[in-house]
């Protein structure tokens, strides 16, 4: 029976040595602050820039880039004049050689069908005939558009769409050009 308590005794000590050690080497990070940091602002509304929707082509076409797309490193084609596939971080210094990341883009085809898509989603709103069917009709307004692009929690508390200008995910320049895109008219 005392051999048995010893042997028991030791085990314990070397469990109690080894966890200590191993919660020594091993990254306990302070979860409470990581979810902090992850929570999401609040619902923002914004209003839409002045002369915000284009009828140019070259914004036309880098809202329907961005839209068909979901980051630079796995972009289709080249990027339209005036979009890059890489996003310099704001604030952050770059040096010769550094790697730039790529420029995270909306793959809003994931969720949503449109015209021109492949593979287009069926999760979000069908938006083929945009212009037609809610901004000629006055159901809906451009600046509707441009809110649901820019944080669409203001329409649904519960929506599941990315939050772009929220988050700085996009900026409003890149809303604009994604919102024309979507009530431009398409062949």
């Amino acid at each position: 029976m005392k051999f048995l308590k010893s042997v028991l005794m030791v085990s314990a000590i070397s469990v109690t040595v080894s966890l200590t050690l191993l919660q020594a080497g091993v990254e306990q990070p302070d979860a409470l602050k990581i979810l902090a940091k992850d929570k999401l602002k609040p619902a923002k509304e914004y209003t839409m820039p002045a002369n915000c929707i284009s009828s140019d082509k070259k914004v036309i076409a880098i809202g329907e880039y961005i839209f068909h797309n979901l980051n630079g490193k796995k972009a289709k084609k080249k990027p339209p004049v005036g979009l890059s596939k890489t996003q310099m971080k704001p604030g952050k210094t770059y040096k010769p050689g550094d790697k730039i990341p790529a420029k995270q883009y909306g793959n809003c085809v994931a969720c949503h069908n449109i015209e021109g898509a492949v593979g287009a989603g069926n999760i979000g709103p069908d938006l083929h005939n945009y212009k037609k069917h809610f901004i000629d009709t006055k159901a809906r307004n451009v600046q509707y558009v441009y809110q649901q692009i820019a944080d669409s929690r203001i329409h649904d508390k519960d929506s599941r769409m990315t939050i772009n200008l929220t988050t700085g995910l996009f900026t409003p320049e890149e809303v604009c050009a994604i919102a024309s895109y979507v009530v431009s008219e398409k062949k």
